[in-house]
């Protein structure tokens, strides 16, 4: 092809139909757009993070990344106002004979806007000082109405033990004094646009989940996450968090980068209903799974199952309990002790950023293809 020849790249009635569309110039993506009678082209990736602008939207005559929002001039290539130093390569198009042509070198180039990297996107510094202990309360109640909670009351608990009997930071997040939007799929559209920071946290200051990650990845050596149990599964506000910590999950999937190392989990779960041990489940797989560690019995919980419908008395059982109180500082000793474990015996080799041998981990692709056929499970080195 050469450079300075029009390209026929389809029908004018075809792009006229659908306001922006991708076309591929061999294996580079352009995103044409039609608006009023004209038309554009531009790049096909986004300067934030590569998102497919030719599967975008118009807005006015922007053309919207379907990622993160990004906005390009369908034409020039240029970013919104305020942001015009953020541009893509923009390409000469044009009708003729009822035909698009377009000329495959770009009349512009990229440029970027330089963006100052948000705070949360430091590098995660390890902690030499005494041991951190982030308690993370799930328990949803009415604002400005304060109730007892059972699962809140024993985190305290393990929190106060923590601070005073172990010499350790505590600090408490409870979910239900934070306004954060829910996980708003941006996995769902391509791993890489869940991003770390969170993409909802870059876009939104109004969002306050960057309290949670702060504490997890920069704060704590020690995470204790306590939880009722409602209907036979952890609090909505617990699965609010953890589906917004999918970008914690996603570094090491698509980055290879461990946000979270030498980190202790331990879980309080209360109730006036049962199935403990499959709210546990669900807590330890997820928590390990972005790559926490646990100490032996790393779990409290307590409840009166199925039949036992007088919640205030289950509240008095729980605040008259020294056991249970006991038991919940027994579960930070438990953490602690692990933390200085893993911070005199691992820490600075675990701390390297060296390959991990991805098999059996999550989205480690195997060869499927082969399997079918017979052949062996794995890659070939460097190819199929």
């Amino acid at each position: 092809m050469a450079h300075d020849e029009w390209v026929d790249i389809g029908a004018a009635a075809e792009f006229s139909r659908q306001p922006v569309q991708q076309v591929m110039l061999g294996r580079v993506r352009v995103a044409v757009s039609y608006r009023d009678g004209r038309f554009g082209a531009i790049s096909g990736v986004c300067n934030h993070v590569g998102g497919p602008l030719g599967q975008g939207r118009l807005d006015g005559d922007y053309v919207v990344c379907p990622w993160h929002y990004w906005k390009f001039h369908f034409q020039t290539g240029k970013g919104e106002p305020g942001f015009e130093e953020d541009a893509v390569p923009a390409y000469e198009v044009r009708e003729e004979n009822a035909r698009v042509l377009l000329r495959p070198i770009p009349v512009s180039k990229r440029t970027r806007k330089l963006h100052a990297p948000h705070p949360l996107a430091r590098p995660v510094v390890a902690n030499s000082g005494a041991i951190r202990v982030l308690g993370i309360s799930t328990t949803s109640m009415t604002q400005g109405q304060e109730r007892y909670s059972t699962s809140d009351d024993l985190l305290k608990s393990a929190l106060a033990h923590a601070a005073s009997s172990l010499g350790c930071e505590s600090q408490l997040v409870r979910l239900h004094d934070l306004k954060f939007r829910p996980c708003e799929g941006f996995y769902s559209k391509s791993a890489r646009a869940c991003t770390w920071p969170c993409s909802i946290t870059q876009m939104d200051p109004e969002d306050q989940l960057d309290r949670v990650y702060e504490g997890l990845v920069h704060w704590a050596d020690v995470i204790l996450v306590a939880t009722p149990i409602r209907w036979g599964a952890a609090s909505s506000l617990y699965f609010k968090m953890v589906e917004r910590m999918n970008c914690i999950q996603n570094q090491e999937t698509i980055a290879g980068r461990s946000l979270l190392r030498n980190k202790v989990a331990g879980f309080i779960i209360t109730g006036g209903q049962d199935n403990v041990q499959a709210v546990a489940g669900q807590m330890l797989g997820f928590f390990a799974e972005i790559g926490c560690q646990y100490p032996q019995y790393p779990y409290i919980a307590h409840s009166r199952g199925w039949s036992a419908e007088d919640m205030e008395n289950n509240t008095r059982y729980v605040q008259d309990s020294k056991l249970l109180h006991e038991g919940a500082g027994a579960l930070a000793g438990r953490c602690v002790e692990m933390a200085g474990i893993l911070r005199a015996g691992s820490l600075k080799d675990e701390m390297r950023e060296e390959p991990r041998a991805r098999g059996g981990r999550k989205a480690q692709e195997l060869d499927t293809h082969a399997q079918l056929q017979g052949r062996g499970a794995d890659p070939a080195p460097g190819g199929e």
